[in-house]
């Protein structure tokens, strides 16, 4: 199981927020940090916070082929992210272009529409059976 945890709810506590993190990461919880870059980005917590992944926010991948600036964001929190042992997961890929750039730059973890629309439970169970554990780009 992993929690998806925003920037801004760890900002008030941050210290009980990592003890709890720890204590639940203890008994095999992982922690993903979404929308990465949104919100208060403090590189220091990045160090203190026991994560697992963090999420490049939609609002980076939407213009990740026009905006200069969004493709440098989105490989430079690639890169971060890599050499810091973590995951990197991708949210709001639409288009194989996004896909395959992100790919290219060693982005392991995609959500978006190119695969799937968001599905009612048994219709999702039938996707991940047709097509095994990951759902094929469509």
């Amino acid at each position: 199981m992993k929690l998806e945890l925003t920037e801004s709810a760890l900002i008030d506590g941050i210290d009980k927020a990592i003890e709890k993190m720890r204590a639940l990461k203890a008994i095999g919880i992982g922690f993903s940090l979404d929308d990465f870059g949104t919100g208060y980005s403090s590189l220091s917590y990045l160090r203190r916070l026991p994560l697992d992944q963090l999420k490049i926010d939609r609002s980076f991948v939407s213009d990740i082929m026009t905006n200069t600036s969004d493709a440098v964001i989105a490989q430079t929190i690639i890169g971060m992210a890599r050499n810091l042992g973590l995951d990197v997961i991708a949210e709001g890929v639409e288009t194989r272009d996004q896909f395959e750039f992100l790919e290219q730059h060693g982005c392991n973890g995609y959500q978006g529409f190119l695969f799937s629309r968001p599905l009612p439970r048994d219709e999702f169970k039938q996707l991940l059976k047709e097509n095994g554990t990951r759902p094929q780009q469509r």
